[in-house]
This record gives structure tokens, C-alpha cells and sequence, in this order.
């Protein structure tokens, strides 16, 4: 503009251009370094967690940012989770019977195995609410049989009421007699899962995956009593601190203090979880294969 002596308003008129744009100046974000700091630490902190729920720890923490902001910043400290290998996924229109509408109706439980590094073996007992994906306990001993999982069900039915159903495959621990004895004298119905359709457990199964993802991988137990400190605590992570996307990136204790509901019919992925529920909707009929009702168990002596 000097060298033609014109004004600055003609020539932005000229190559059409706004003036508040021939005015701008860049400003840079005096907090990026902090802010990568922090997300570095805690990527280090939880070796497992991507940037949205980075995010979330950094939004607990006063750092509010959008979703592209964590990511350009993730991408920026060359930050990656180690990719885990896919797995065949099962089409999503396939329906779960007795799916939960609400807390409390359906839990789930399953047994995940590991090692310590004096060779003792260890046999987790995980039970979740299917509803709140809390982790209601995690039982570890070297053998676990049929009497002890009445007696982990026993303390917490105690604690929080008995559910409708309980979910499981049909491993000996599940159908045993004693076992089965205690869930008709509780009133409880059974929703054993069909041969080969681990999906159908597909909450048990979730759960158990990020258990081993997140704390059995990346923990080196030296004994078994050590194993049973550190589970305890991860369990108590997962319910406490660990966001959830399934339930709009809140904590199950938190999902649960806001008075979970159920999801209405029509909502789906994030307004489903915001609701109140990500799973489906249940059927109307329940396969009678692989299931047993209260009043058609019949336990012989």
C-alpha cells in the first residue's frame, strides 16, 4: 500500500479481501506447552486411555478443550495407543435377552485367569451390573468353586438387593446344584447364555477385556495377595474415575448418582448413553433355549 500510495480500504477492495482480515494478527495459546505437559502425563499415567478420555481427566482438572483441540494436541506430542488386533464384530441388530432398562435387573458374571510371577495362577470372579457397567466385585483366588460364587453373590445381594436375572455362560461354577438351589431360594432368574454366542454375554465380556487391557497386561503381580491389592484398587478405578463413552463419558458411580434412567425408544449411540443406556432394547419374547426361569428350574437332590 505504501509503494502504489493507496489507502488500506481500496486495497482490500482490490484483491476482495475484509479488512479485519488484512488487520488480523496471529496469536499464539500461551497454554499449549502446560496443556501437552499435562496430557503427556497422563498418557503415561493410563498407557490404555486415547485422547477423548484424556480429555475428560483434563476437563476434571480445569482444562476444558474440545474434542479437535486434544487432538491436534495429542497428535502434536506424537502420542498413540498401541493398536489392539480387530476382532470379527457381531452384527448389532442381533438382540440380548433380557436386556436391563434399568439398574439392578440384570447382572452378569464371568471368570478371567492369569498368571503371578511366582507361577501361582489366578482365577478372577468379575460380577457387573449390565445397566451402569459398574464392576460389583472382582473375587481372585487360585480356585474358585461353586460355593464361593454364592458367597460373593450372597454379600452383595446383601448390599444391594437381589437383581431379576443373572447372566452367565454355562461353565460347572454357573450350573451346579448348590448353585442353582440358591438362586430359586433368592427368587432370581436365570439367563444362561446359548452354546457358541459369547455376545449374548456382551457386557461380562467388555468388562473382562478392559480388565485385562487395563490392569492384568500391564501389572506384574508378585503374589497372589499382591494381585488381590491391586485388582481391588483398578475395580474401584474403573467405578470411580474411569470415563465411560457408553455412558456419555461419565463414571458408573457418577451415572448412577444422576439417577439413571432408561433410554427412550428411538435414541441411539451418544443420546442413548446421555439417556441413560446403550444397550438394546429388550425383545418382547426371550428365547427359551439356554435360559431357565424360577419356576422351571427344578433342582434335584
Amino acid at each position: 500500500m505504501a509503494q502504489f500510495s493507496i489507502s488500506q480500504r481500496r486495497a482490500c477492495r482490490l484483491v476482495a479481501i475484509d479488512r479485519s482480515s488484512a488487520r488480523y494478527q496471529g496469536r499464539t495459546v500461551d497454554d499449549e506447552a502446560g496443556l501437552r505437559a499435562a496430557l503427556e502425563e497422563l498418557a503415561q499415567r493410563h498407557p490404555r486411555y486415547g485422547y477423548r478420555r484424556i480429555r475428560i481427566f483434563l476437563d476434571r482438572d480445569g482444562h476444558a478443550m474440545s474434542p479437535s483441540r486434544a487432538h491436534r494436541l495429542w497428535r502434536a506430542a506424537r502420542l498413540q495407543v498401541p493398536r489392539k488386533r480387530p476382532r470379527k464384530r457381531v452384527a448389532a441388530a442381533r438382540p440380548r435377552p433380557q436386556a436391563p432398562t434399568g439398574p439392578n435387573q440384570v447382572w452378569s458374571y464371568d471368570f478371567v485367569f492369569d498368571h503371578c510371577a511366582n507361577g501361582q495362577q489366578l482365577k478372577c470372579l468379575t460380577v457387573t451390573d449390565e445397566f451402569t457397567k459398574e464392576g460389583l466385585a472382582i473375587d481372585v483366588d487360585g480356585r474358585i468353586r461353586s460355593a464361593r460364587v454364592i458367597e460373593v453373590l450372597s454379600h452383595l445381594v446383601s448390599a444391594r438387593g437381589a437383581p431379576r436375572f443373572l447372566r452367565s455362560d454355562n461353565g460347572p461354577e454357573f450350573v451346579s446344584k448348590a448353585l442353582l438351589s440358591w438362586i430359586v431360594a433368592q427368587g432370581i432368574g436365570m439367563a444362561l447364555i446359548e452354546p457358541g454366542k459369547p455376545w449374548q454375554n456382551g457386557v461380562a465380556e467388555s468388562f473382562n477385556g478392559k480388565f485385562r487391557d487395563e490392569c492384568l497386561s500391564l501389572e506384574w503381580f508378585r503374589s497372589r495377595a499382591e494381585a488381590k491389592v491391586l485388582i481391588e484398587q483398578w475395580r474401584r478405578h474403573f467405578n470411580e474415575v474411569r470415563p465411560h463413552s457408553s455412558l456419555g463419558y461419565l463414571t458408573p458411580n457418577e451415572f448412577v448418582a444422576r439417577g439413571a434412567r432408561p433410554a427412550p425408544c428411538h435414541a441411539t449411540g451418544r443420546g442413548a448413553a446421555v439417556c441413560g443406556a446403550s444397550a438394546p432394547r429388550p425383545v418382547a419374547q426371550p428365547s427359551p433355549r439356554g435360559q431357565m426361569q424360577q419356576t422351571g428350574v427344578a433342582v434335584s437332590s
